[in-house]
């Protein structure tokens, strides 16, 4: 699950596992390692060290290619070209980002068995084995390109409904791939996980506002502006004025019931899957709460939350679950 989009994920809550020798990831080349090494800086642990080897394995994968398609959506990938590459295009496509989105879906496709060959770029051939071990469908991976293509000319939101339509898209599909890759996806887990992950990507947004407009980007509903009276030049001030913070607190409180609804799928199962997901739910809660230590002024930079701080949380979570099953 993400906070990015398990969007982009880039305000760390806590460390991610790494790519280590004999780890996940290690076999591929610097390249695609470098990619993966991202996840130090997520929102919630990708794949920490106490899950089984293929969760680990698949949890891996399924990041690296989240993680390469946000930063393609982005502008973010590594200078040079090589992206570019790797995926049959001219090494200056790299700053051709619908191109590469496409580039980038055809060999998607290849992981599904295309007639055109295998996959090209590494972090695509090492999804495929996941893909064939697991029965996963394109659906959630296609839905996170649709996301990306969408960032590349939706820039406003004009409701909550909008956003919510965005993440159903560029978060949601994060968590259903956990819980397919886990063996235990059922319609109300789904549900339930898609509540958690609209939830970690909104606190994302929250957390991101100035670095989001400064890619012309606004995730706050424009309604919601509106109702509390805050422009586009607000948000552009270094420190958040009266409106701005009530608007970021009125934001917070709605991924804060989303994190309530979404929180029973914590109890509905077992062992270290139950400490993973406590793990992405106490990740968000964190991030919540670093936003409203700083007075709902998010405009000077993200506000972190401590590494003890997210221990607390995933701790509160084990603890309150309502298990079922």
């Amino acid at each position: 699950m993400r906070s990015g989009r398990p969007r982009r994920g880039r305000r760390a809550v806590t460390a991610g596992p790494g790519i280590r020798p004999g780890a996940p990831g290690a076999a591929l080349d610097p390249h695609a390692r470098a990619t993966l090494a991202k996840a130090a800086a997520e929102n919630f642990p990708v794949a920490p060290a106490f899950l089984p080897r293929a969760w680990r394995e698949g949890l891996t994968a399924v990041y690296g290619y989240a993680r390469l398609v946000d930063d393609i959506g982005d502008g973010d990938l590594a200078p040079g070209g090589r992206d570019a590459v790797l995926l049959g295009l001219d090494p200056a496509a790299v700053d051709d980002r619908p191109a590469m989105l496409d580039a980038f879906e055809a060999d998607l496709m290849r992981v599904f068995g295309s007639a055109d060959g295998p996959p090209r770029h590494p972090l695509l051939q090492a999804l495929r084995p996941v893909v064939r071990d697991h029965g996963l469908t394109p659906e959630p991976f296609l839905g996170l390109i649709e996301a990306n293509r969408r960032d590349q000319h939706v820039t406003r939101y004009a409701t909550y409904a909008d956003l919510l339509a965005y993440c159903e898209l560029s978060a949601n599909p994060v968590g259903r791939l956990v819980l397919a890759l886990t063996g235990t996806a059922t319609p109300e887990r789904i549900r339930r996980s898609d509540a958690v992950c609209t939830a970690l990507q909104i606190a994302e947004h929250l957390q991101d506002v100035a670095e989001d407009l400064g890619r012309d980007r606004i995730y706050l509903p424009a309604q919601d502006m509106r109702r509390f009276h805050v422009t586009e030049n607000d948000l552009r001030a270094p420190s958040a004025g009266a409106s701005v913070r009530s608007l970021v607190a009125f934001e917070t409180e709605r991924a804060r019931e989303l994190l309530n609804e979404g929180t029973p799928l914590v109890g509905s199962v077992h062992g270290r899957l139950r400490l993973l997901l406590a793990g992405f739910v106490g990740g968000g809660r964190a991030a919540l709460r670093a936003v409203s230590a700083a007075g709902f002024d998010v405009l000077p930079g993200p506000p972190k939350p401590t590494r003890s701080l997210l221990l607390r949380e995933v701790a509160a979570v084990l603890r309150t679950a309502p298990r079922k099953g």
